[in-house]
């Protein structure tokens, strides 16, 4: 436990930043799992086209989170962009 009143200070902040930036990974992880699960669904779907569209919006919802996240520094731009290139080609792989 620091005794300067500063470093209690940098604790309690450092705190604060972890819970956050905590809560922005787990907000991109549970909306790429929601995507996986839509791309899965298409397999088994009635109808392709409806399924298709709505994994569209999902990736655009998806990469716009991921996006944030990267911006706000949680993620290397890198790593921002090899999760939306994988996203990109399991829905392209689900197309065709």
């Amino acid at each position: 436990m620091p005794n300067i009143k500063s470093q209690k200070k940098r604790v309690l902040t450092n705190n604060k930043a972890n819970e956050r930036n905590s809560a922005k990974r787990t907000r991109v992880k549970n909306a790429v799992k929601k995507f996986d699960a839509a791309v899965a669904a298409i397999a088994t779907a009635e109808d392709k086209a409806k399924c298709i569209a709505e994994c569209e919006a999902l990736l655009r919802e998806t990469v716009s989170i991921i996006d944030k996240a990267g911006a706000d520094g949680i993620y290397h731009k890198n790593t921002c962009a090899r999760k939306v290139a994988a996203l990109t080609k399991s829905l392209d792989k689900a197309k065709a």
